[in-house]
């Protein structure tokens, strides 16, 4: 077991944290602001992670990985993980497949405004000459990047499901159906090569052109 990489890991751990308590309060907020208040109803129009958090996705799953890593698994090649579902209740939208599409849009659109924000504050950081800062919110500006692009896999539960849902015009029947063995799949799924790939090309290539936007790198931070 290396101790090094479990310190590493739970500071990632800590990071995914803060990033998965604004995905899901995105989710929450824009479902409220759209019509429907039952998030808004249960307290999840909030910054306090624990009301986000789900056992399984939020506790369980980020921190095995975080040990499977440190101990040079295969399986932990990156933190994966998501908060307790945002209850969406569509009879209270006025355009329920288009309202629902922005629902689940909103907490990847979250995801990537961090990540350029964190970048911009890493900058400052560089600047200001404290590294071991810059190392941290450049590292949470990838993980939040990974989450973005995680959570746009078109498979149920995930967010990237419900835009595929309303293109397609699936019905809800359907598609509760099909989540019943989400997450199961998608577990599955995250240790196929083909997969993982796209999902870090997608957040590799996506980082880089943040780092161009903020211009980190002339300010000597590779």
């Amino acid at each position: 077991m290396n101790w090094n990489l479990v310190f590493d890991g739970l500071i990632g751990y800590l990071c995914l944290l803060i990033l998965l308590t604004f995905h899901e309060a995105a989710h929450a907020w824009t479902a409220w602001k759209c019509g429907d208040d039952t998030a808004y109803r249960e307290g999840r129009v909030s910054l306090n992670p624990v009301v986000h958090m789900d056992m399984l996705g939020t506790v369980i799953l980020p921190l095995a990985v975080v040990l499977l890593g440190a101990a040079g698994s295969g399986l932990g090649r990156f933190i994966i993980g998501w908060g307790k579902p945002v209850p969406v209740y569509l009879g209270n939208l006025r355009k329920p497949r288009l309202q629902d599409t922005l629902i689940a849009v909103a907490g990847p659109a979250m995801n990537l405004i961090l990540a350029v924000a964190l970048m911009f504050l890493a900058r400052v950081f560089v600047s200001a000459e404290m590294s071991q800062m810059a190392y941290v919110v450049v590292r949470m500006s990838q993980i939040s990047l990974l989450l973005c692009f995680f959570n746009l896999l078109p498979i149920p539960p995930l967010d990237g499901s419900h835009v595929l849902k309303n293109f397609i015009g699936m019905s809800d029947e359907t598609y509760i159906r099909i989540s019943q063995f989400g997450f199961i799949i998608v577990i599955v799924l995250i240790q196929l090569p083909l997969v993982s790939a796209i999902i870090n090309y997608s957040t590799g290539l996506t980082f880089m052109m943040i780092e161009r936007l903020v211009g980190l790198r002339l300010v000597g931070m590779a």
